[in-house]
């Protein structure tokens, strides 16, 4: 494993930090982590903070170097709930994904004609080394109630089979538009597989009405496929159908305060 001790540069500010050239032993090529820490991180010397951990990590946030890019606008709305009182202070690890080899890492299973099938070594990267990394080098609590794992689309696919494989690492899970699709919905028959007495990851689970009717029948499944498993909806599962919400980021950047509300409450 290769990494960089220190952040290579502030990314638009010093609460927003890159760490570039990150390469695993599990899976090929390097790959950069952009860390956010909360207000008040740098003044509270001695405070611990949860951590959620998100795919597709160059899509989380803004940059006024490149404002044309579409981006989930995350640290603005971290920032936003966090003054409001609304979520509790939190580090935010994006993980950039691997460019060519994003569909295989972010698949747990191996389709007949797309190929994929890498999310275990992608998880062994997660649990093994970066987690470590981050706990090394910023003021983390330990424990799952304190640790969350996300994203969208195939990254929240992968969040949600590695949650489950690793429940006593990731107690929340934040699973934006997921790709229930993936190899004729495999990660359903893995939910119902899921036995009843294990630790379960407080879920907050979303799909827009405007990705397309197949999508919304496949959240709706996996939300009562979770349902019948023992989450409890408003407990620990929040399922939300987004009125004209569409798959990119424009829109997953509309459900980052909501989801940072629910997973992570003042």
């Amino acid at each position: 494993m290769q990494f960089p001790e220190q952040a290579d540069r502030a990314v638009e500010s010093s609460r927003l930090l890159l760490h570039s050239g990150f390469r695993s032993r599990f899976l090929p090529g390097d790959r950069n982590i952009t860390v956010y820490l909360p207000p008040g991180y740098d003044q509270n010397a001695h405070r611990n903070y949860p951590a959620l951990y998100l795919q597709d990590g160059q899509n989380l946030f803004a940059s006024r170097a490149n404002p044309e890019i579409r981006t989930w606008g995350f640290a603005e709305s971290a920032d936003q709930a966090i003054q409001a009182g609304e979520a509790e202070p939190l580090l935010v690890v994006g993980i950039a994904n691997a460019g060519e080899r994003r569909l295989a890492e972010y698949t747990p299973t191996a389709d007949w004609e797309l190929g994929g099938g890498e999310a275990d070594k992608y998880g062994l990267m997660l649990t093994q080394e970066i987690l470590h990394f981050i706990a090394s080098s910023y003021r983390v609590k330990s424990g799952a109630a304190n640790t969350g794992l996300g994203g969208s689309s195939l990254g929240a696919l992968a969040s949600l089979y590695l949650g489950l494989k690793y429940s006593e690492i990731f107690g929340k899970l934040a699973l934006l538009s997921p790709s229930v699709w993936w190899n004729h919905r495999a990660i359903l028959t893995m939910v119902g597989n899921a036995p009843r007495h294990r630790i379960k990851p407080r879920i907050w689970l979303d799909v827009g009405e405007a990705e397309g009717r197949r999508n919304v029948v496949d959240s709706d499944l996996l939300e009562r496929k979770l349902r019948s498993r023992g989450w409890r909806p408003g407990l620990d599962l929040s399922y939300e159908r987004i009125p004209g919400g569409s798959h990119d980021e424009a829109s997953w950047a509309e459900r980052v305060k909501p989801m940072l509300r629910f997973l992570f409450p003042a």
